[in-house]
C-alpha cells in the first residue's frame, strides 16, 4: 500500500521534451524525452526536497537498502530525479536514474487501465459476473469455519475484482484458514488458466461485496482480459498500453542487455542485514513466465512509470495517445468501496480517510473539508516502490527501492515532507 534526494540541482538542466515521439529523417523514431525544470519553477521547494534527499541517503548510509530513487514531475515537468546508492552490493555498481525495479504491486493499476479499455470497447461490463467469462468461478461458495461453507449471496463481478470486494485472498502464510487452503492447493502455480480453474474448487472468504480483502482478484482480472482479447496478458500489455507509452523498459522480463540496469532484490533479516534474494544474472525475470501475474509481476523504471502516471493524469491521455476517456480515468480513481466496507483496512489496520478505486487507493475529503490533496492516488509493491498522483496541484511522486519486507516508516516520513513542498 502506499500511504499516505546527492545533488538535488542535477535536475535543473531543461532539455528538450515533450513526451512524445518523432519520426526521424531515417524513419526510425525517435523518444523526446521528459521535459526538465527547476523545483522554483513548478512550484515545490528546492530545500524540502533536498530533505528528501538526505532521508534516503541516510537509509543508504545506514544499509537500511542497497539504493534508492525518487522522481518528482509537476505540471509535466520532472523536478526531482535522483539515485542514491547501489544497484548491487555485491559489484559496487552505482544506481542510476534509468534502473530497473520489480515494482510488483504497482502491476495492478496497469492491468486495471487494460480491463477498463476493453470496458471502454463494449467487450465487459464492470457488474458482469466473472463467472461470464471463467465459468470456472460460477457458483462459488463462502467459508463459514471448521470445513463448512455456505453459497455466496450473489455472483462475484468485474467490479469486486477491481476494487478487492471479491471474497478472494491472497494465500499469506499467517492468513486465515482460506489463506492456508491457497497454500495446501499452491494457488499461483502454473499458469493464470490454472491459478482461476484451482481457485474454483475453493470457498471464499467472505462474502461478496462484504469487505475490502487485498487479494488475487487483479491475477482473475488478467485471466479475464486474456479470454476477452483473445491474447496473452503479456502481448495484451505490451501492444495496448506499453509500446503506445513508449513505456519501454516495462515488462514481464528483462532483456540481457539490460542486466546491467536490473537493481539486485535484497531481503532485510531479523537483525536488520541486506541479504540478496534475486540477483540479475540468476533471476527468473530473465525467462518468460508461466504466470502473467497482474496483480504484480512487471519491471519497470521511473521513467516509464511516470509516463503511465501522467497519462493518468491527463485523463487517459498522454502525446496525442489516448488509451481511455476522461470519465473513465475518473471511475478508476475514485471510491468504489460500498458503505458498509468503509473504511477502508490493510492488514487489519483501518485507513479513515481513504478509499479504494478500480485498481488504486486515494484520498478522500475530510471532515474539515476541501484540501488540495483530496483526490489524489496511490499504491505501492511489496519491495518498497511507492506512486502518488495528486489531481488537484499535477503532481507525481515515485519512489522506487529493492528490499522485503515494506517498510510503512519511511512511507509515514516523506509523504508528509513531500507535501509540504509544494510551495505555490
Amino acid at each position: 500500500m502506499a500511504l499516505p534526494l546527492a545533488n538535488p540541482f542535477r535536475a535543473l538542466a531543461v532539455v528538450a521534451c515533450a513526451l512524445l515521439t518523432e519520426a526521424s529523417s531515417s524513419g526510425q523514431s525517435r523518444v523526446v524525452e521528459m521535459l526538465r525544470s527547476s523545483p522554483r519553477e513548478v512550484g515545490l521547494s528546492a530545500d524540502k526536497l533536498a530533505k528528501v534527499n538526505a532521508i534516503l541517503q541516510g537509509r543508504v548510509d545506514k544499509k537500511q537498502v542497497a539504493g534508492a530513487l525518487v522522481l518528482v514531475a509537476r505540471h509535466g515537468k520532472v523536478a526531482l530525479w535522483e539515485s542514491f546508492g547501489k544497484l548491487d552490493l555485491k559489484s559496487d555498481k552505482p544506481m542510476p536514474l534509468d534502473a530497473i525495479f520489480r515494482i510488483y504491486s504497482m502491476t495492478k493499476p496497469v492491468t486495471s487501465v487494460a480491463a477498463l479499455m476493453l470496458l471502454e470497447a463494449g467487450k465487459i461490463k464492470l457488474d458482469d459476473p466473472v463467472g461470464k467469462y471463467l465459468p470456472d468461478l460460477k457458483g462459488l461458495r463462502v467459508y463459514a469455519g471448521k470445513d463448512r461453507t455456505v453459497s455466496a449471496w450473489r455472483e462475484v463481478t468485474l467490479r469486486d475484482l477491481m476494487r478487492h470486494t471479491s471474497g478472494f485472498t491472497y494465500g499469506l502464510p499467517n492468513g486465515s484458514a482460506v489463506d492456508r487452503l491457497y497454500i495446501q492447493h499452491r494457488v499461483g502455480e502454473g499458469t493464470l488458466a490454472d491459478l482461476v480453474h484451482t481457485l474454483g474448487a475453493l470457498p471464499l472468504q467472505d462474502q461478496p461485496g462484504s469487505r475490502f480483502n487485498y487479494s488475487v482478484s487483479t491475477d482473475v482480472l488478467g485471466r479475464v482480459i486474456e479470454v476477452v482479447s483473445g491474447e496473452s496478458l503479456d502481448k495484451f500489455l505490451s501492444e495496448r498500453i506499453l509500446r503506445p507509452l513508449d513505456m519501454r523498459d516495462t515488462g514481464f522480463t528483462v532483456a540481457n542487455e539490460n542486466l546491467d540496469r536490473f537493481a539486485t532484490a535484497y531481503v532485510r533479516d531479523h537483525k536488520g542485514v541486506l541479504r540478496a534474494s534475486d540477483a540479475p544474472t540468476t533471476s527468473r525475470y530473465r525467462k518468460q513466465p508461466k504466470l502473467f501475474s497482474g496483480g504484480g509481476g512487471l519491471v519497470s523504471t521511473a521513467r516509464d512509470y511516470c509516463r503511465f502516471c501522467q497519462m493518468l493524469l491527463n485523463g487517459g491521455e498522454l502525446d496525442g495517445t489516448r488509451l481511455l476517456q476522461p470519465e473513465t480515468i475518473t471511475q478508476l480513481t475514485s471510491n468504489q468501496l460500498p458503505a458498509a466496507t468503509m473504511p477502508l483496512r490493510l492488514g487489519g489496520f483501518p485507513l479513515p480517510g481513504y478509499g479504494f478505486g478500480l485498481g488504486v487507493m486515494m484520498r478522500l475529503e475530510g471532515k474539515t473539508g476541501p484540501t488540495r490533496f483530496d483526490g489524489e492516488y496511490s499504491w505501492s509493491g511489496s519491495s518498497n516502490t511507492y506512486f502518488w498522483v495528486a489531481p488537484k496541484i499535477e503532481r507525481i511522486i515515485i519512489i522506487l527501492q529493492q528490499v522485503e519486507p515494506i517498510d510503512l516508516t519511511m512511507q509515514l516520513q516523506l509523504k508528509p515532507l513531500l507535501d509540504s513542498a509544494i510551495a505555490d
